[in-house]
């Protein structure tokens, strides 16, 4: 198991000792995401008027809501990538089945 890696986020505006067995650019990468996020959602007015709760339960579901966009998205690309491996295996058989049809015509 690798090292527990530790660095600092800053995440709106506070800074952040987060500890973690993955990367510190990872960890940066993730702090920075949800420091981005928080940004996006302060920016909106109805934001302002909400108490600290709800404005936690917004950053809760528009986080859920890209995890959820992203998940299905993979999901359509790992059909496409299905799809396309099994066009493949057929187009290698029927390229089989004409070579042995092309080999018994030379042969005739």
């Amino acid at each position: 198991m690798s090292a527990k890696n530790q660095t600092q986020v800053v995440i709106n505006g506070q800074i952040f000792v987060i500890s973690g067995y993955e990367s510190e650019e990872y960890i940066q990468k993730v702090g920075y995401y949800l420091n981005n996020k928080l940004t996006e959602i302060q920016k909106l007015e109805s934001y302002k008027r909400q108490s600290n709760e709800m404005k936690s339960i917004l950053a809760q579901l528009n986080i859920a809501d890209d995890y959820f966009k992203a998940k299905k998205q993979a999901e359509i690309l790992e059909d496409g990538i299905t799809s396309r491996d099994k066009e493949i295996f057929d187009l290698k058989h029927t390229l089989i089945d004409l070579q042995r049809q092309l080999d018994d015509l030379k042969k005739k």
